[in-house]
């Protein structure tokens, strides 16, 4: 595969490290941002992909961000959109500022990043988005509610822009994790309200302690930058791709065929709610 320019956001750990580096090893011209990268670091510094700073809850940074790869490059041709947050703790005990937060990174972030570089793809007649969404987006988890919901917008987001880019040569695509060690546990916070003092605190910590455990021993970021790489190689993309353990998603594929109270009780008995 000849080399690419890729616009890859949240890429300073997990599944946007894993990407960078991945593709960067590879040959293409990866460009990766963060939040907290504070210049432009020139080419391959240090023996890594380039680092640019973008908060993708500004439209400002973004639009300064997606102009600076076109002014070096002249075209961009992968966005990964990466970067998100996750809040737990129940829906009650969530605050809407708490969740328009998560949504402002998750869903918006998302939103403002393709409405900044689909001007350019347009120009040149082709171009692949590939939005970082979740098995959390086909089946909703316990606690995790309005990390859920935001990757179920992504879904109907991106169901929609690919149809809507298609005729233009831009292509919309989909990765859905499962469990994975990404650092993810490690910055995972809660609602303000999700303490000691909820109704739901015992349930709470019992369902995340589950999904924690998952996580710590899921599998390496590296098969998803591996995914990344194939799709980059195919003419016709599919709608979504998920990648987790067979179990994971043999589970999501059940949530098309049970009745939804038996999906439910298999769910809430498997993380102890």
């Amino acid at each position: 595969m000849s080399s690419r320019v890729v616009l890859i956001t949240g890429a300073s750990s997990g599944f946007g490290r894993a990407c960078a580096e991945h593709l960067w090893e590879r040959g293409h011209r990866v460009y990766g941002t963060s939040r907290r990268a504070r210049s432009p670091a020139p080419e391959g510094t240090g023996g890594a992909p380039r680092r640019i700073p973008m908060d993708v809850r500004d439209d400002d940074s973004v639009r300064a961000a997606v102009d600076l790869v076109l002014a070096r490059e002249g075209h961009l041709d992968v966005v990964v959109n990466n970067a998100g947050v996750g809040v737990a703790g129940s829906v009650e005990d969530t605050r809407p500022e708490e969740a328009q937060a998560l949504f402002d990174t998750n869903v918006f972030g998302v939103h403002r990043v393709c409405r900044a570089v689909l001007p350019a793809m347009r120009r040149q007649g082709t171009g692949l988005i590939v939005n970082i969404s979740s098995l959390g987006g086909r089946m909703t988890l316990p606690f995790q509610g309005f990390y859920s919901a935001s990757k179920f917008a992504l879904e109907s987001m991106s169901e929609a822009l690919r149809m809507e880019v298609k005729p233009f040569g831009i292509r919309v695509t989909m990765i859905e994790p499962g469990d994975f060690e990404t650092g993810f546990t490690a910055h995972r916070t809660f609602a303000q309200a999700a303490n000691d003092d909820s109704v739901y605190a015992e349930r709470c910590r019992r369902a995340i302690s589950v999904m924690e455990k998952d996580e710590l021993g899921g599998q390496d970021p590296m098969r998803v930058a591996r995914l990344l790489e194939r799709i980059m190689e195919r003419d016709a993309p599919r709608a979504r791709y998920p990648v987790g353990s067979l179990p994971e998603r043999l589970f999501v594929s059940l949530k098309r065929v049970l009745p939804d109270a038996l999906f439910e009780r298999g769910v809430a008995a498997y993380y102890k709610v």
